[in-house]
Formats: structure tokens, C-alpha cells, sequence
């Protein structure tokens, strides 16, 4: 099936996963980052106390990911999709009106962000697209992981140019609004979604021993526990990649704004290799790919670290796109393949929560290490030692278990 043909056969489904995926963008590092002078100014915070507390509420949003996850095997992302849209508003809301005396509620806004955002839209995108779609399981992906592509292409310029203008915390009342009015158009764009219910079980994929495993058969094999330093990698340190920016805007010889406006070019990356990794992925199965996806990370850190000018610091964000690319759809993917669809919410839900206490750790560690005077810049050749290590553990986990998938994915891994 062509590209073309399969938009318009599938649109209002890859419609709304965009949609929800760019949804999640007011709860993501990157649209955060952009406010963390003025939150800090305005409570009074150290580096180091604006990761902890950054931390403690991602945290938070990771641990009750391992409950909230498992609701999308039990309802439809027409009712979970509207309902995480409203709570990121409210989160939105809260981030506008907290006076600076009340930085004890800071966390709690905090954790409403990254658990309505990053946590529960981006999972209920992720595990639409990969339940609803067999064959083209990487394209659907791909598209879908657009939205948030979009968002950090578009929000962060729009929001600091923002700043310029108005109050940073009337910015927070505009993002509550934009969610908000992202609820009745995913509503629409649902009306007639396709449902666990409703999918047929032909279209089931089963994974690894011929199988539809459970969470807690998932969690206990060696696999899932091999693949955990490359699950926290990437969100650990992209995440605080970009909440550091104006640390590093302070630290390295360019402005902030100019550190921002060369996210088209980190997008541009994104969105070609998006679609690269959905096409090969389509072709050669998760079991051949799975082993590079911490490559391209490794050598944005390497780059970045050395970067002393805006051309360095492009070239690692090209990198940086490129690992962002892939990790937007490649897990997504491996999780159905290797341990089936039945249950994928809730096996996506533990490593989303994975991943999301990864968003926690990088942010918190990165601060308490620069409020010891260790600038980020310098942390990131260990980074990149721990991300190109995590890729070797991966690596082999996956080409181990390849042969236990059933007879069709073994011969397309082997291929």
C-alpha cells in the first residue's frame, strides 16, 4: 500500500494519534524548559532545587503511569484521549495562577503536566497505533509521532517570542486554552474509532513463543530488564538535553534564542527519520533496528559536548533528530512484536513508566551536578559512555531473543 493511499484510507485515525501526540506537547521538557528562568525567579529556586522538585513530580507522574496505562486494554481513546487533554489544561492553569509563596504546590502542578502530557497522551497515541495497525504498524507510528514533532518544531519559538511580550504565566492561561480546545476535535476526529473490541483476531499480532504475554509475565523476563538502561537513556538525557537550554544558553557562546531557533532543523531531522525508521521497520521487523537506536544519541552527546559554536551545536541536534526519530517509533513497535498485542497497553504502560521516571532522573541529576559545578556540557561524555554501553546491553538482548518470535518475524530478523 502506498503512502498516499494509506493516509486517505486511515486519515481521521493517524488524525487524531497526530493530534493526541501533539497534544502532549504542554507537558513535555521542551515546552516546559522554556519558563524555567522565570520559575525559578518567580520561587526563588537553584538549579538544583528546580530539578528536584522537576524530578519529584515526574516521578510521581511515572508511578501512577503503571496503573493509569493499563486503561487503554480497558477504554476507548475517544473517552482517555478528551479526558488527559482536560487535566493538561488544568495542569496548564495551575502553572498560571501559583503564586511564587506557594512553591510546596509547584510538584503537584508539576506532575498534572507530565502525567496528563508526556505520560498518559503520548501512551494512548502510541498504543492506538500500534494495536490498531499490523502491516503498517512504522508508518502509522511515524505519522502519529508527528504531532509532538510539530510541537517542538512550532511551540518553543512561538512561546519564547511570547515572553517578549507578555506575562510568562498569561503564556500558561494561552496553552490551557489551546488544550482545551483540542477536546471536542479529537472527540470528532474519533466518532467512529476502531476499538480493542472491534479489532479482529486475525489482526492480532502475537509475540515471541508464538504468544499474547501479560505484564507480569513481560516484567519478568530477561528481555524487558535488558532493555531498561536504553528505555531510560534517551528520555533521561534528551529530556535534560532541553530542560538544561538555559543553562547551556548561559555556559556556551549562543543566546537562548538562538539555541531555539534551530529547532525546525532538530524537527526537520525528527520527521525524516520518523518516516525512515516507519518504512524499514514495516520491511525488516523491530528485531534488526532495535540494536542502533542508541547510536545516533551517543554521538549528539559526543558532539555537543564539544561544540563551541552554533555549527557543532547543529550538527549534534541533527544526531540528536535522528535518535529522536527512531525512538518515536521503534519501541512503540518492539513491544507489540515481541510480546504480542493483546495486552499492550498495559506492557507499554511499564515501560512508559520506565521511561517516564527516565525524564525524571535526567533533569534532577543534571541540576544537583551543575548547582556542584559541573556544567552540563561537561556531564556529557559520561552520557554519551552510559547511552553507548546501554545500546551494546540492548543490542544483544534483542538479537538473543529474535529466534523465540514466531516462524514469520524470525525470518524477517534473519533476513
Amino acid at each position: 500500500m502506498t503512502l498516499i493511499r494509506f493516509l486517505r484510507d486511515n486519515a481521521p485515525f493517524l488524525a487524531a494519534g497526530a493530534l493526541l501526540s501533539f497534544g502532549s506537547s504542554f507537558g513535555q521538557t521542551f515546552f516546559i524548559s522554556v519558563f524555567a528562568g522565570e520559575i525559578r525567579a518567580a520561587f526563588g529556586l537553584s538549579h538544583g532545587a528546580w530539578g528536584a522538585i522537576y524530578t519529584l513530580g515526574t516521578t510521581a507522574s511515572a508511578l501512577v503511569m503503571i496503573w493509569a496505562g493499563v486503561l487503554t486494554d480497558r477504554f476507548r481513546a475517544r473517552a482517555l484521549g478528551p479526558a488527559a487533554m482536560a487535566l493538561l489544561a488544568l495542569g496548564c492553569l495551575s502553572m498560571a495562577i501559583l503564586p511564587g509563596s506557594w512553591g510546596w504546590a509547584l510538584p503537584v502542578a508539576i506532575f498534572v503536566l507530565r502525567f496528563a502530557g508526556q505520560g498518559m497522551l503520548t501512551h494512548i497515541a502510541v498504543v492506538a497505533m500500534a494495536r490498531w495497525f499490523a502491516a503498517g504498524r512504522g508508518k502509522a507510528l511515524s505519522i502519529a509521532s508527528m504531532g509532538v514533532a510539530l510541537g517542538q518544531a512550532v511551540l518553543p519559538v512561538l512561546f519564547v517570542a511570547g515572553l517578549a511580550l507578555f506575562d510568562w504565566r498569561l503564556l500558561w492561561v494561552g496553552a490551557a486554552a489551546l488544550s482545551l480546545l483540542a477536546v471536542p476535535l479529537a472527540r470528532g476526529l474519533l466518532r467512529q474509532e476502531r476499538t480493542p473490541q472491534s479489532v479482529a483476531a486475525e489482526s492480532q499480532s502475537l509475540g515471541m513463543e508464538g504468544r499474547h504475554w501479560t505484564r507480569s509475565r513481560a516484567v519478568k523476563h530477561w528481555l524487558f530488564w535488558m532493555l531498561v538502561p536504553a528505555l531510560l537513556g534517551p528520555p533521561a538525557w534528551g529530556t535534560a538535553l532541553f530542560f538544561q537550554q538555559v543553562h547551556l544558553a548561559e555556559v556556551k557562546p549562543w543566546s537562548l534564542g538562538q539555541w531555539v531557533a534551530l529547532m525546525p532543523l532538530f524537527t526537520a531531522m525528527t520527521i525524516g527519520a520518523n518516516f525512515a525508521t516507519g518504512a524499514a521497520l514495516d520491511r525488516l521487523g523491530t528485531a534488526r533496528l532495535m540494536p542502533f537506536l542508541m547510536a545516533p544519541w551517543t554521538v549528539a552527546f559526543l558532539v555537543l559536548s564539544q561544540a563551541d559554536g552554533l555549527g557543532l551545536a547543529a550538527l549534534g541536534l541533527v544526531f540528536a533528530g535522528i535518535g529522536g526519530g527512531a525512538q518515536a517509533v521503534l519501541p512503540g513497535a518492539f513491544w507489540a512484536e515481541f510480546y504480542g498485542t493483546r495486552h499492550i497497553g498495559a506492557i507499554k504502560s511499564a515501560a512508559a513508566a520506565v521511561m517516564v521516571f527516565g525524564t525524571a532522573i535526567g533533569p534532577g541529576v543534571s541540576g544537583a551536578l551543575i548547582d556542584r559545578g559541573i556544567d552540563f556540557p561537561d556531564q556529557m561524555l559520561g552520557i554519551a559512555a552510559y547511552l553507548g554501553l546501554a545500546g551494546l546491553l540492548m543490542a544483544w538482548g534483542v538479537r538473543r531473543a529474535a529466534p523465540l518470535l514466531p516462524a514469520r518475524e524470525v525470518l524477517r530478523a534473519a533476513a
